[in-house]
């Protein structure tokens, strides 16, 4: 498996955490991994054929979500990025255990991923659900939603794909939503303000469900690639 190696002078929008690794999560790995994973690389991605549709996942966390989608769409073929191994274990034993062709899982920054695997106009989808925050003002620079992220978005969608992004921090949606409201390469999908139904693929993550325990509003915002824009922001 690979592991992450940023620019000395660039910043990360997650930290590394070392979290403790359960026996059938390294079990999964060794297992599993050949099966289903995806080692970073500059070049491209092989992937299989046969589908319909390439989405892709940034931050699986557990991969609740991602397992719930592809599941459901078998017909596409979902990338699951993510930095933390005990999440990429046990994401790695339920694909295992559904029987989920169609998922692909790659230990890396997703930055990198979409700035270097992802063959620019291929993917239909990308999903970012419930980002770190980075809530203190000062932490603001590590969102990982900025203008070199929706320069790699526009790039790495097809003409007519779409960014659904989620969250249950007020301040850190109303950034989301200007900005890509500020973009004219994007068309918004949702109301005015930016914010979209929750779509019926999305289920509601555990992240979710603390948010609205906590009182937190959960905001959904997607845009489109439109099919004839080719300037930048």
């Amino acid at each position: 498996m690979s592991t992450d190696k940023h620019n000395s002078g660039s910043i990360r929008s997650f930290v590394r955490r070392r979290g403790r690794m359960t026996d059938a999560q390294k079990n999964a790995i060794r297992l599993y991994w050949p099966s289903y994973g995806l080692e970073f690389r500059q070049n491209g991605l092989e992937l299989p054929a046969g589908f319909d549709a390439l989405k892709l996942e940034i931050g699986i966390g557990n991969g609740d979500a991602l397992l719930h989608m592809a599941a459901a769409d078998r017909g596409s073929l979902y990338i699951g990025v993510e930095v933390h191994t005990p999440g990429i274990g046990r994401c790695l034993n339920q694909v295992h255990q559904l029987a989920l062709t169609n998922v692909r899982l790659v230990m890396h920054d997703a930055v990198e991923v979409l700035e270097s695997m992802i063959t620019p106009g291929t993917l239909d989808r990308i999903l970012l659900f419930f980002p770190d925050p980075w809530h203190k003002k000062r932490h603001h620079k590590r969102r990982i939603v900025n203008q070199h992220f929706r320069d790699l978005v526009f790039r790495d969608l097809k003409p007519g794909g779409s960014i659904h992004m989620a969250t249950d921090w007020q301040d850190y949606a109303e950034s989301m939503a200007a900005q890509f409201l500020a973009d004219a390469r994007f068309s918004n999908a949702g109301d005015a303000s930016g914010y979209a139904e929750r779509p019926d693929y999305r289920p509601q993550t555990r992240f979710e469900q603390r948010g609205l325990r906590l009182g937190h509003g959960v905001h959904d915002l997607v845009f489109t690639k439109k099919p004839d824009s080719s300037s930048p922001a």
